[in-house]
């Protein structure tokens, strides 16, 4: 029953990132908006099989959909052996956020909405690390066996 409960507090920490994620991008500026390549990557896949997705309202709830489904399951690796479950968010949460600036070029992405200023980049790596200590505090707390 391990895997409910990882999967669980991977989905509370997706859900904290995307939810502070959402709050700073829709109140402030010069903030990251991954959502936009998350969107860029979500209609290029689609676009591969005649399928892009024009509605921008429906690409934003799609993409939000796949963001929370994708970081959960990362998240939920966090609590797989039961140990280590601090040193483990700090570098999952690093390495994603890492991830999330140094990946969209390399696949043909725009990197621009993450990456073009300092505060864009930290707050990037910051969201991601966040989300993974979210993860890790629920399975240290709110879901200890």
């Amino acid at each position: 029953m391990r895997w409910i409960r990882n999967i669980a507090a991977g989905f509370i920490g997706s859900a904290a990132l995307n939810i502070l994620h959402e709050v700073v991008r829709k109140n402030f500026y010069n903030v990251p908006k991954i959502n936009l390549v998350g969107a860029e990557a979500v209609n290029k896949t689609l676009a591969e099989y005649g399928r892009p997705i024009q509605n921008q309202n429906d690409l934003h709830k799609v993409t939000l959909e796949l963001d929370l489904i994708a970081n959960a399951s990362y998240y939920s690796l966090i609590g797989s052996s039961g140990k280590y479950i601090w040193p483990k968010a700090i570098a999952m949460g690093l390495s994603a956020g890492f991830g999330a600036l140094k990946l969209p070029e390399p696949l043909g992405l725009d990197p621009t909405p993450v990456d073009q200023t300092r505060q864009k980049q930290v707050l990037t790596v910051g969201y991601y690390l966040f989300g993974a200590l979210v993860t890790a505090l629920a399975l240290k707390t709110i879901l200890k066996p």
